[in-house]
């Protein structure tokens, strides 16, 4: 019997990829002895692509509805595991054998936080490279003092070289969405040994972008902070969009030394 074509869910912020050439973009770089990981697998048009490359594949998806559109798409291959889980709760750390890439077509409402949580928590994984909305891009890989420079582009450079290595054409997808997307390549560069402090800083140092820096700042840390500006070649008056990602890590470190 038949068995219709799953309808991507909205709630799941789910656009199925159906071009095979852009699979094979977002694929690129998976060699034969990679175990990769791929989030939101779908109907499989990417999963297939893996299969053909790499070593194994677990591809973890939410939406049991698709899981066997997914199969079907799989045919002979051996290669995967289908892990049925959410994303975000997800115990990547449990896989085995464990990944060294992520390569996915990742859902719109995940994206941004499971990036960051992969790069915070998954230090298996030596590489990423996904697909996610154009502007969601170019947070990732904004340079300071642009508009898309924030709080969530100083995390990502700080744990990985970022960058926007393909754009994405909305037609490529079903549903199509209403904004491009794009191809992220990251490389991971490893956890900051002051990272968890840094980022309370960095969240406190973008709460306003249109005030100072050291006006964010918790008021045990204003004092000291113009000091500590100086002390890396700011002035008093510099905004966090003014801060390379490495220069709150040495902001962090010049504030706790003071502090300590």
């Amino acid at each position: 019997m038949h068995r219709p074509e799953p309808r991507p869910k909205k709630r799941l912020g789910q656009h199925f990829l159906v071009d095979p050439n852009t699979a094979r973009i977002v694929a690129r770089g998976v060699g034969e002895e990679d175990v990769v990981l791929e989030v939101g697998p779908g109907r499989g048009a990417l999963t297939t692509v893996l299969a053909e490359q790499a070593r194994l594949v677990h591809a973890v998806e939410l939406d049991p509805d698709v899981v066997p559109a997914l199969r079907k798409a799989l045919g002979s291959h051996r290669n995967v595991l289908i892990h049925e889980g959410d994303a975000l709760t997800f115990d990547y750390g449990a896989l085995d054998p464990q990944p060294n890439k992520l390569v996915a077509n990742l859902p719109y409402n995940v994206a941004s936080p499971l990036v960051l949580r992969l790069l915070e928590e998954a230090g298996f994984l030596t590489g990423l490279r996904f697909m996610v909305q154009l502007e969601v891009a170019r947070r990732m890989a904004a340079e300071r003092r642009t508009k898309d420079y924030g709080a969530y582009a100083v995390f990502a450079q700080l744990l990985a070289e970022v960058r926007v290595a393909h754009k994405v054409s909305p037609l490529v997808f079903d549903p199509p969405p209403r904004v491009w997307s794009a191809v992220v390549a990251m490389e991971r560069r490893g956890v900051p040994e002051d990272y968890e402090r840094t980022k309370e800083l960095v969240l406190a140092a973008f709460k306003s972008r249109r005030k100072r820096l050291v006006n964010n700042l918790p008021e045990p840390l204003r004092g000291d902070a113009p000091d500590a500006l100086r002390q890396l070649g700011y002035g008093p008056d510099a905004r966090a969009e003014e801060l390379r990602p490495e220069d709150f890590v040495a902001l962090s470190r010049v504030l706790a030394g003071r502090a300590a």
